[in-house]
């Protein structure tokens, strides 16, 4: 270890060699893919050389490569995981049947729902929301504007809130009725 942390190429050699056989035995016992394994076992070796210098010099080195050959496993094990939820997800998204003109459709008929609810507000109470919701001004900026107080205003769309809400809970029924209607 001494000789590999001084940058003794002949000793990591011999480190390699001496260990390349039994680490890749490891990883083909844990992967069942040569391939794999070998790629695995020289990033293994790859990382040694690149961090002897955070490795004591006492450390066993057949110890170390095995941890680091099982970690890297675990690792490689975790990310294909991951890969095959993201592809198998993936796959059922693109599978699943969907229309997105009648989609945008609904979307059109929802917005028209809620407009035409909000139509229907009485008329000081929809100009007071609309300067909120629309405009985005604050209580105190549409109370300057109608020249009514902060309270007037919060009452008022709390007021326009609570009937929307008790107007559009017919809205799951508008829209399943919407969609059933020829265009």
């Amino acid at each position: 270890m001494e000789l590999i942390k001084s940058g003794d190429a002949n000793a990591f050699a011999e480190i390699y060699e001496r260990y390349w056989t039994l680490i890749l035995h490891h990883a083909l016992k844990m992967l069942k893919d040569n391939d794999e394994a070998k790629d695995l076992v020289q990033d293994v070796f790859v990382t040694l050389w690149i961090k002897i210098d955070q490795i004591d010099p006492n450390t066993n080195i057949a110890g170390f490569l095995y941890i680091s050959t099982r970690n890297k496993i675990l690792n490689l094990i975790r990310h294909n995981q991951i890969k095959t939820d993201y592809l198998s997800s993936l796959a059922n998204f693109v599978s699943e049947p969907r229309n997105s003109a009648l989609e945008e459709l609904s979307a059109k008929n929802l917005n028209f729902v809620i407009e035409k609810e909000i139509q229907n507000l009485p008329v000081k109470m929809r100009e007071i929301f609309e300067l909120s919701r629309k405009k985005f001004l604050s209580h105190k900026e549409i109370a300057d504007v109608l020249d009514i107080s902060d309270k007037t205003v919060k009452k008022q769309i709390n007021n326009a809130i609570r009937i929307l809400k008790l107007r559009l809970n017919i809205l799951p029924t508008l829209i399943l009725l919407s969609s059933a209607l020829p265009y």
